[in-house]
């Protein structure tokens, strides 16, 4: 699925109440679609377009959820809101997401102060390690250089007490063993028919021909360690007031 700049546009301003149930499936994969495609233009609460307040079930070019998901699919004529490639399955899923954010209530401030999660992340938490912040650290994980744009207070806090919990794509990592029993763990950056490409422990960049393994297979738990114990409840709402704080500027 490509990646589009999405902006929604809603006709008939105001509060519109769900249409349908959904189910947590449905929530859950539609919340994986909605930060690759729109949580850029609307923010991570869905409040970055004056007047559309998705947290809040505000929205402006709309009648019910068919009508939201039209729009999503094809987009508004002479507006910033272009048609995408997503299929109707997925629009719904989407739309499901956005249905559950009122309901899982408007992402407010950790409570912390950014300065000393600042101090948390590039020591106590050894973020850096692994995690690069406008140039400077890792790039063995995510750059979090705009994950305040993208992501939730909730799904910060989570990403850092129970990592397991949802591993993007994107983020995942692969082990693979070659022939001569050589193994090597990785970021996996891409995968096709004959080879796979990761970057290694030492961030170098490894090349494989399928061929020669004699097998790969994607790591399930997050490499990222949970930090649950490991900070103090204070030190957590700060790192995750820094971590908000990050807008990619």
């Amino acid at each position: 699925m490509r990646a589009f700049p999405f902006v929604i546009f809603f006709l008939a301003a105001g509060t519109l109440p769900a249409q349908h149930g959904y189910t947590l499936a449905d929530i859950e994969a539609g919340g994986r679609l909605y930060r690759m495609t729109c949580s850029v233009c609307h923010g991570p609460d869905g409040d970055f377009i004056p007047g559309i307040d998705f947290g809040h079930g505000r929205f402006r070019r709309a009648t019910d959820d068919e009508s939201i998901e039209s729009i999503i699919i094809k987009g508004i004529p002479n507006t910033g809101m272009p048609s995408n490639d997503v299929t109707e399955q997925q629009a719904e899923q989407i739309v499901a997401y956005l249905r559950s954010l009122p309901a899982a209530g408007k992402a407010m401030t950790s409570g912390g102060n950014a300065a000393r999660g600042k101090a948390v992340f590039e020591g106590k938490g050894g973020c850096r390690n692994c995690h690069r912040v406008k140039g400077v650290g890792s790039r063995m994980a995510p750059d979090l250089t705009d994950i305040g744009v993208l992501r939730r207070v909730a799904e910060l806090e989570q990403s850092i007490v129970d990592p397991d919990a949802e591993i993007l794509p994107e983020n995942r990592f692969v082990k693979v063993v070659t022939k001569d029993g050589t193994e090597v763990t990785g970021r996996l950056l891409n995968i096709d028919t004959l080879t796979l490409q990761m970057m290694d422990s030492q961030e170098k960049l490894r090349f494989f021909e399928k061929a020669n393994l004699r097998e790969y297979s994607l790591v399930k738990k997050s490499p990222m360690p949970s930090f649950k114990g490991r900070l103090t409840a204070e030190e957590l709402a700060d790192l995750v007031s820094y971590l908000v704080s990050l807008k990619g500027i």
